[in-house]
């Protein structure tokens, strides 16, 4: 049985708030009745999809009629600017049975993915609106563009030395280039919320340094049984942490889209007296030996030129895998036209460098071992005076910030549902009995 009540929309906000809460409550003493999600009957599954379906109806006619001012709450004006993960922490204690509060989040995070309730969900109704707004949503993209408090910390190590070692990503500056080196060697570079921390607080760094003229991303050497001692860029999100519950919606997919990936298309902003420009922004090359597969390859549409040894090739899997590849959508048809796109996302093609095709989305292609020789004359073109204001140019056409915050507050939505999709669920539940 559906549980829901009637939101006053038109009325004061605490009211309409309060009606939320009251059916939220009634919706957790449903489910509190019913087994882990894992266990349930098909009866008991339905009946925990009805209650989450009332209440939800709720929470997004809510959002729609209150979202600005909800937000204003929570930002005190948007006075203050909280990231994605402070932002929905702080809606929870705000708005109880509007998002889920933090102690059941973390109680969610220690299951696997298949045994969660789906909260997460409840995450993206919110996030679709704030992000819907004209007022809130450009508001959070900016907030998600300045500067971490680590990349801040580690700031005055790395202009002194030029080199920052962290557990995923290795920054190297030489010769005005800031050199990432993707480091999981261990799992293909797997993307983790490990890794998209250290992504962004690398991509900060190399903004942030004055040093740095130039941006250089490449993957290391890889440990792997079956790449030992190759380069590989990635292999997209790491499934054996989908697996375990362990790739969140906010501080994983949302994130690394509205964080380093936007950071390395818009720059860092900053509040350093600049009045041409707010954001520091720099030119950005990517370098692909062996595979660049789903979020690999949806890094790749971002960079200013991308180079690929001949026997490398790109993937974007997720609609095999059930989700949606971050904004790939959103670049690929724009880069590669619609067709190439649909090939790629729906039917799972690859694109190898070597292919005609392969133009639309790599900028020069040479055999491995001439690569390294190719990168360093590469970043030397991007190294000029008026790079950086064409690229922004080229970038406001090619990715106007309003339609891409448009396609990220659908995304926050759809993905979120993707998660607990029931095919999503199925697979990464193989995928664990096959590893364990």
């Amino acid at each position: 049985m559906t549980i829901a009540v009637a939101v006053p929309i038109g009325e004061d906000l605490h009211q309409a708030a309060a009606a939320v809460a009251e059916a939220a409550e009634r919706v957790e003493a449903k489910l509190a009745s019913l087994p882990a999600p894992a266990a349930r009957s098909t009866a008991e599954r339905a009946a925990a999809a009805a209650a989450h379906d009332g209440v939800r109806v709720l929470r997004r006619r809510f959002m729609e009629a209150h979202g600005t001012a909800v937000y204003d709450r929570l930002t005190d004006g948007r006075t203050r600017r909280p990231r994605l993960a402070e932002l929905v922490e702080a809606a929870g204690a705000a708005f109880p049975g509007l998002v889920p509060a933090a102690d059941r989040l973390a109680a969610e995070r220690s299951r696997t993915q298949a045994d969660k309730e789906g909260l997460e969900i409840d995450q993206g109704i919110f996030l679709h609106a704030v992000l819907r707004s004209p007022v809130a949503g450009p508001h959070l993209m900016d907030s998600m563009l300045r500067p971490t408090e680590r990349a801040l910390a580690l700031l005055p190590e790395f202009t002194r030395t030029g080199v920052v070692e962290m557990e995923s990503v290795r920054l190297e500056r030489r010769d005005g280039v800031a050199r990432l080196t993707m480091c999981r060697d261990d799992c293909l570079n797997a993307e983790d919320e490990r890794q998209v921390d250290d992504m962004e607080t690398a991509v900060d760094l190399a903004l942030l340094d004055p040093g740095v003229r130039v941006g250089l991303l490449r993957g290391g050497e890889m440990s792997h049984p079956r790449y030992r001692g190759r380069r590989v860029f990635s292999a997209g999100i790491n499934l054996k942490s989908l697996h375990a519950g362990e790739i969140s919606l906010v501080g994983f997919l949302l994130r690394r889209e509205l964080g380093y990936i936007s950071k390395l298309v818009r720059g860092v902003l900053v509040d350093d007296g600049h009045w041409h420009s707010p954001a520091i922004e720099k030119p950005w090359t990517a370098a692909v030996d062996t595979f660049a597969i789903g979020g690999g390859a949806q890094l790749l549409l971002v960079f200013d030129q991308v180079l690929a040894a001949s026997d490398a090739y790109l993937s974007l899997p997720a609609a095999r895998e059930g989700i949606i590849p971050g904004a790939g959508n959103f670049r690929l048809g724009r880069a590669a036209g619609p067709r190439i796109a649909r090939q790629v996302i729906l039917q799972g093609r690859r694109i190898w460098a070597k292919e005609p095709d392969a133009r639309f989305l790599i900028d020069e292609v040479v055999e491995p071992d001439q690569l390294d020789d190719a990168v360093e004359a590469a970043v030397r073109r991007l190294d000029g005076e008026a790079v950086i204001a064409n690229r922004r140019m080229l970038n406001l056409v090619e990715e106007p910030p309003e339609e891409f915050r448009r396609y990220m507050a659908e995304f926050a939505l759809q993905q979120s549902l993707r998660l607990y999709g029931a095919d999503v669920l199925d697979k990464v539940g193989r995928f664990g009995r096959r590893h364990q």
